[in-house]
């Protein structure tokens, strides 16, 4: 017996021996429902009638979800401060764009923000929604569902690219040198960017001195380690590019991310080739989970970081993967503070031993010859150039057989 096609919300009563009842969707009239939109029970097919059958739902829908998560957040003093920043730089921007648009005598009857709630904001007072008129409040709450405030986020300049990168210097033993400014330099300093200065924004190198690899395990290491830091490199530049350089702000999230575009530490993974670890990164960047992101054309820029970030040397991948670490630990740290459920139980333990991976993959750079890295940054870059290939097609290339592809290794090919 056919299914029984409704067009209406009427279900008929059928006995168990009846097939249940199939509605067409009521946006496209087309194909058979599947989806049923939780605020207004419209019966939709797919995501395009879902996003079409009502503008006002789903963006009412998605106000009160960002609204529900920004309740139980607790802000810091710098995320209040960065907030702060970003209404200034609203209102700034709102004003001129109504110099523009309208005559003087204007000006302050459509203003979007108060002018209490102005000058509050230009005196860097602290500002809770709940303070907010009803028309700011909806201002507000549409800005936040557009996406229109993340636009007022300045883009973050990366540290490996700044030319202060190509400086990095570590004592012998892998550690950070500390070198103190004169009191000309000191005081220059101070006065062009106050007391919060700080002299660098590459991370630091480590506190303690890296132990030699013979003494972390009693057999050799793996010959493919190139290749699996290739694979973290990557995850990290994806992780930093993600959360704008301030992965702080969530290092439970952050953590996680690395967990996921790295098979290395989340997968326990051993990629024997370059191309073998950057398919896996290339496919999870294309993954529906990061595709708004920018896919393979996001992913195929993040290969050139990794290129960059080797070109600096041994001593700029020390500092990387030493803030990596910190990344790990911090994730590990919060965790460890909230209440323990089974599902975050398994990710501390991912974390502990990612972060134990870490810092060996780091005692071991330090062991490698300066030279190395340039021929590791030279494969990563011929093996773009065959991923290139494939930007035609619909997937990023998967990895070969590792029979047929291992090939020479690092040591061999240097």
């Amino acid at each position: 017996m056919a299914d029984a096609v409704l067009t209406s919300e009427n279900r008929s009563n059928h006995s168990p021996l009846d097939p249940p009842s199939r509605f067409i969707c009521h946006v496209c009239q087309k194909q058979f429902s599947h989806y049923t939109c939780p605020r207004c029970n419209s019966r939709y097919c797919s995501l395009p009638c879902y996003k079409s059958h009502s503008e006002r739902c789903t963006e009412s829908f998605m106000r009160e979800n960002v609204m529900e998560e920004m309740k139980g957040m607790e802000a810091d003093e710098e995320t209040k401060r960065k907030m702060l920043d970003i209404l200034k730089r609203f209102h700034s921007e709102e004003q001129e764009g109504m110099d523009d648009r309208m005559d003087d005598d204007d000006l302050g009857d459509d203003s979007v923000l108060s002018e209490e709630t102005v000058q509050k904001v230009l005196s860097g007072g602290p500002i809770n929604f709940d303070d907010l008129s009803a028309e700011e409040k909806k201002h507000f709450q549409r800005a936040v569902a557009s996406g229109e405030l993340s636009k007022l986020i300045e883009p973050w300049d990366p540290w490996w690219l700044k030319s202060s990168a190509r400086n990095i210097s570590l004592s012998k033993e892998g550690t950070r040198l500390v070198q103190p400014l004169t009191e000309e330099e000191a005081s220059s300093s101070h006065q062009d960017y106050g007391a919060g200065y700080q002299p660098s924004e590459i991370p630091p190198g480590p506190d303690t001195l890296l132990p030699p690899v013979r003494k972390l395990i009693s057999r050799e290491p793996s010959p493919f380690l190139a290749y699996h830091l290739v694979d973290i490199i990557y995850s990290y530049c994806f992780t930093q590019r993600l959360y704008n350089g301030d992965w702080q702000s969530d290092a439970i999230g952050s953590a996680t991310v690395v967990l996921s575009v790295s098979s290395v530490l989340g997968q326990t993974g051993q990629p024997e080739t370059v191309l073998e670890a950057l398919s896996y990164c290339l496919e999870r960047t294309c993954s529906p989970e990061y595709r708004h992101m920018g896919g393979l054309q996001f992913g195929l820029g993040l290969v050139n970081d990794v290129i960059h970030v080797m070109s600096l040397g041994g001593h700029a991948l020390i500092c990387l993967l030493c803030d990596l670490q910190k990344m790990v630990q911090a994730g590990e740290k919060e965790l460890k503070a909230e209440k323990t459920r089974k599902s975050k139980s398994d990710i501390r333990s991912k974390l502990k031993l990612a972060e134990r991976k870490v810092y060996f993959i780091m005692c071991w750079v330090h062991e490698q010859p300066g030279e190395a890295w340039s021929s590791l940054a030279a494969i990563v870059r011929a093996e773009k150039s065959s991923v290139m290939d494939y930007r035609g097609g619909k997937n990023v290339p998967a990895a070969k057989n590792k029979t047929e592809s291992r090939g020479k290794v690092l040591i061999e090919e240097l």
